[in-house]
């Protein structure tokens, strides 16, 4: 079989996905490598490298403080995408996708933004805040650089599930609930049901995000999804962290993080 997309050749199976996120530069850009690769050892997938942001639209409050955290670190869209070769040089193999608001890549404008993203060996692109009647020219960039742009759905996409599920590259986005990103007791038994509607209509894998926090819903959503997103409680356990990283117990902290997330995910 042809590999068409790096990030195809890279992704070795298409069911029981794990896929964190993670954001660059949170809390420091030599500490998102030593993240991003505990997570590669504990099964991760794909990684989600989150691209700080001072106004977004979609994070919840645990994001939004790692997005600080990164941006004090003087972390931007261009060291993000830069980062990713340094990754690759520490050992990651696994398929990394940028996630972005698209005010910042208007900002450097999208000719710029491609070449980045392609001269750094970017295999994804996810940027939550360009509805799908308006990414049609990112989509075409991203399909002639090779670059899988990752769709969203969210529970109010209604009639457009299908239309988005059809284009869908790479895996589809499925957002589990409305509101901002974060940590839920719950998932309800209505998101469950999009879930499966969505599926009816990808041809893609169909990972699923917002929410989930705990080995039992990693657990629910394996039973209704291809893969399972998991974005603020992975920030949490590095926030959770920080005082040994500041103490200089980096050993310490990597081993703590390692074993909270084999617990949430195996």
């Amino acid at each position: 079989m042809l590999t068409k997309t790096s990030f195809q050749g890279k992704l070795t199976k298409t069911e029981n996905l794990f896929i964190p996120f993670i954001v660059a530069g949170d809390p420091s850009p030599e500490l998102t490598i030593q993240f991003a690769l505990r997570l590669q050892e504990e099964g991760a997938d794909v990684l989600e490298l989150g691209v700080p942001y001072s106004d977004p639209l979609a994070d919840g409050p645990t994001i939004q403080r790692a997005a600080q955290r990164a941006l004090k670190s003087g972390m931007s869209l261009r060291k993000a995408i830069e980062l990713v070769p340094k990754l690759r040089e520490h050992g990651l193999e696994i398929p990394v996708v940028i996630f972005t608001y698209y005010n910042p890549v208007l900002q450097i404008g999208h000719e710029e933004f491609f070449k980045l993203l392609e001269h750094n060996g970017v295999e994804g692109l996810l940027i939550p805040d360009l509805p799908f009647e308006e990414s049609e020219e990112i989509r075409n960039q991203s399909e002639e650089k090779g670059i899988e742009f990752i769709s969203l759905v969210a529970p109010n996409s209604d009639q457009r599930i299908k239309q988005i599920a059809e284009h869908a590259k790479g895996f589809l986005y499925c957002v589990s609930s409305l509101g901002v990103t974060g940590e839920r007791k719950e998932m309800s038994a209505e998101a469950l049901t999009f879930i499966e509607k969505v599926r009816q209509h990808s041809q893609v894998p169909v990972a699923v995000g917002f929410g989930i926090s705990t080995n039992d819903h990693v657990r629910l959503v394996r039973d209704h999804a291809d893969g399972v997103i998991i974005g603020s409680k992975i920030i949490r356990l590095i926030e959770a962290e920080l005082e040994n990283i500041e103490k200089g117990k980096m050993d310490e902290a990597l081993k703590h993080f390692t074993n909270e997330i084999r617990a949430l995910v195996q």
